[in-house]
């Protein structure tokens, strides 16, 4: 502190002149670098959501409402958003919201049973009222777009992007059509959730596989087709579409291998060669060896299998450029006989 006497004296000595200016030049020149950017922290977007209620929608599918703590509001989403499920096993996996939209107070979704599968759906069926949960989202790769007409198309367990987007277009008052198939009518979930009258079902045991014609009809120019079921159905319909219609579509399997080419594998943490045929994914052999290796659209676009790349290069088969040396294990392949990554 200095003493109050003394104060003007300093302002008038030669000395603390000189000390105050070469103190105001270095503040100049501290002003004059790039600015220190703050430090980012991720933001973790997991929310943990309780299993509100387990019910049996149809032949093994599960419908699931979530909610979240003291029944808070949750985010909002829009139809053909889906949630990312962060299982106790550790496993992801995506599924469609199949409820309301308005309703913030629980997410819905619905589940097919499948044994043979990856083993999420079965932990998924094994979950009771009561427990736990960890999501991400919602997010949306399937986008409802504005439209006067609509033909919508469901496979099986595909009916659950569709449902709210059937019941925005009702409510919007626009022109739509639901052609919904399956094997046999049991395993149809949410038929009684379904508007009367523009419904059209299509099952394998009373009217035999559809073909795209089947399915598509004589679709009017300007019209949007939302199309999500098993591969083929969606491949069969991606080839039919023309004129002045519009294709929209989400797989719940992964896209056939086309123009694939051999490659090899070297798992970079062992050394150990895998060949890849030319009709299997680098995932798809992957597994075979290493069961536990994360993943879980097998379609390019949830980032799961992302995997480091040591050597060799990537032919970036991905619906969105990767820019990095990563490679999407379960639709990316090599660009020649070798690639090593980081397994």
């Amino acid at each position: 502190m200095i003493p109050p006497d003394l104060r003007g004296r300093r302002d008038r000595d030669p000395f603390w002149v000189a000390v105050n200016a070469a103190f105001n030049g270095i503040q100049r020149v501290r002003s004059l670098r790039d600015p220190v950017p703050p430090r980012v922290r991720p933001v973790d977007r997991t929310m943990r959501l309780t299993v509100l209620e387990v019910r049996e929608e149809a032949e093994d599918v599960a419908a699931i409402r979530l909610g979240a703590a003291g029944g808070r509001a949750l985010p909002g989403w829009q139809p053909g958003c889906h949630l990312d499920v962060l299982l106790p096993s550790g496993r992801r996996r995506q599924y469609s919201l199949c409820g309301d939209p308005a309703d913030r107070r629980a997410y819905r979704i619905a589940v097919r049973r499948l044994p043979g599968g990856g083993g999420g759906s079965v932990e998924m069926h094994g979950l009771r009222e009561g427990a736990s949960l960890a999501v991400q989202g919602p997010r949306n790769a399937f986008p409802f777009l504005a439209h006067d007409r609509y033909l919508f198309l469901a496979g099986g367990i595909g009916i659950t992007p569709i449902l709210p987007m059937v019941t925005a277009a009702e409510r919007f008052g626009a022109d739509w059509r639901l052609v919904y198939t399956g094997r046999t009518r049991a395993s149809l979930p949410f038929l009684d959730e379904l508007p009367a009258g523009r419904v059209t079902v299509r099952t394998d045991d009373e009217h035999g596989v559809p073909s795209a014609a089947d399915l598509l009809g004589d679709v009017p120019a300007g019209t949007a087709v939302y199309c999500c079921g098993p591969a083929p159905m969606i491949d069969a319909v991606r080839g039919a579409v023309g004129g002045d219609a519009t294709l929209h579509y989400e797989r719940f399997a992964p896209p056939p291998i086309v123009g694939g080419k051999p490659f090899e594998v070297e798992l970079g943490r062992s050394g150990r060669v895998l060949a890849v045929p030319a009709d299997r994914s680098a995932l798809d052999v992957i597994r075979d060896v290493l069961p536990d290796v994360a993943y879980s659209c097998r379609q390019g676009f949830c980032g799961t299998c992302r995997t480091g790349v040591r050597a060799g290069g990537v032919d970036d088969r991905a619906p969105s450029d990767q820019g990095d040396a990563t490679m999407l294990t379960c639709v990316s392949r090599a660009t020649g006989g070798r690639i090593t990554l980081d397994l």
